[in-house]
């Protein structure tokens, strides 16, 4: 996928905290780390900066820990995007190529142009609400979403 690998792990993050039954209280960012496979350091990280863009609430203490700043159903998936990855998958070339553009387009372009407005409507569409509902009628849970498929020898 396009998303970095912050911006994949704040998301789950995110939809840890919507599918939580206690989205009005902190969640423990270690209790999150374990829970969905994340080291605790890398996890602190991404939250720190969800926190600072006001998607997140956090406390220290010991019932301290994060918690989503609005309700679930106020928050997309656009704005944790936006928030750890900023606008460049609303904007970049899907190679990479400097200068890619509609008056100079990579071999790509047109149809990345397509991909990309679609993706886009559907992250702005997607609230973490709806998606945590959709994960727990699916019946996934949350680490099942991030595990690596295993290698086959």
């Amino acid at each position: 996928m396009v998303l970095s690998k912050s911006c994949d792990y704040g998301l789950r993050a995110a939809l840890f905290l919507a599918a939580s039954e206690r989205e009005e209280s902190f969640v423990s960012i270690s209790e999150m780390a374990k829970a969905l496979g994340l080291s605790f350091h890398f996890l602190t990280k991404i939250l720190q900066t969800l926190t600072r863009k006001g998607l997140m609430v956090s406390t220290k203490g010991p019932h301290g820990g994060v918690r989503l700043a609005r309700p679930a159903d106020s928050i997309n998936l656009m704005d944790i995007v936006i928030a750890i990855d900023g606008p460049r998958l609303l904007n970049e070339c899907v190679l990479g190529l400097n200068g890619c553009s509609d008056q100079h387009p990579c071999p790509l372009h047109r149809q990345w142009v397509s991909i990309r407005s679609g993706i886009t409507e559907l992250f702005n569409q997607s609230t973490l609400k709806s998606v945590a509902q959709r994960i727990a009628e699916g019946s996934y849970r949350l680490i099942d979403l991030i595990e690596e498929p295993e290698k086959k020898v």
